[in-house]
């Protein structure tokens, strides 16, 4: 008989090496990767500030915030409204705000009128009392930037169904506080509900950045301003700013 040969291939030995050599390679820049990822999350986590990769959040959960200025400007006269902010201590910002009842054409215009101003003032959201309309009105972006408006939100009749129990504290201005910031401590994470420009009821949980924003904003619909919920030192410590700014409106002024 004829005798059987072995058909099991010999792999030469230093190819078979290259290629080990070249998976480890591929393995070790893996774990790299992933601990780059994990020091930016943590970063994330530290600073308050979400990072990102080619433009989009590393985690769908954490909402990103833009590098937007916290000291917000005084715009004057802006083009396509007469519009204009009010500073503290005007008594409309302390004023009743009735309930938004009709979403018509009307409602569409103030709010576009309302991001012009918001925009050139620097800011990432409005509340309409803020520019002499008492209603339950409220515009934001958080982007800050006029040319990202899908992230433009209109709130109408906006309620705050559910608060979480953690908290943060962040920087916060505001266009009717010009001139400087404080810090504040507010829910990391909040449910809401709101209607739309049409009326349409819409329910949302909103994280971080965006959290803050509404939560801001939803305060001038029930005449609460941000210096109302600040710390004791903190309030001792911006109070020369709010004295400039009640010498400068007169009498009058609702603190």
């Amino acid at each position: 008989r004829a005798p059987r040969f072995c058909s099991r291939q010999v792999i030469p030995l230093r190819p078979f090496c290259r290629m080990l050599r070249a998976k480890r390679r591929r393995i070790r820049d893996s774990f790299r990767m992933y601990a780059v990822l994990l020091v930016l999350l943590a970063l994330h986590h530290t600073l308050g500030l979400a990072v990102s990769c080619n433009g989009k959040a590393l985690h769908p959960r954490l909402p990103m915030r833009p590098i937007v200025k916290l000291s917000e400007v005084d715009p004057g006269e802006v083009e396509g409204t007469s519009l204009r902010v009010l500073k503290y201590p005007h008594p409309l910002l302390r004023a009743d705000n009735a309930e938004v009842t009709e979403f018509d054409d009307s409602l569409r215009k103030l709010a576009k009128e309302m991001f012009l101003v918001m925009y050139a003032s620097q800011g990432v959201g409005l509340a309409a009392p803020q520019v002499g309309v008492n209603k339950r009105l409220m515009v934001f972006n958080p982007d800050g930037d006029r040319n990202k408006w899908m992230s433009e939100t209109i709130l109408c009749n906006p309620e705050i169904v559910e608060f979480s129990t953690a908290v943060d504290v962040d920087i916060e201005g505001c266009l009717s506080f010009p001139g400087f910031t404080a810090d504040v401590s507010r829910s990391s994470s909040i449910k809401v509900r709101y209607q739309n420009a049409r009326g349409k009821w819409q329910q949302k949980k909103l994280r971080g950045w965006v959290a803050r924003i509404f939560q801001h904003e939803f305060d001038h619909l029930s005449g609460t301003l941000y210096v109302d919920r600040l710390a004791a030192s903190e309030r001792q410590r911006v109070q020369p700013k709010l004295n400039e700014l009640i010498a400068a409106h007169g009498p009058g002024g609702a603190l």
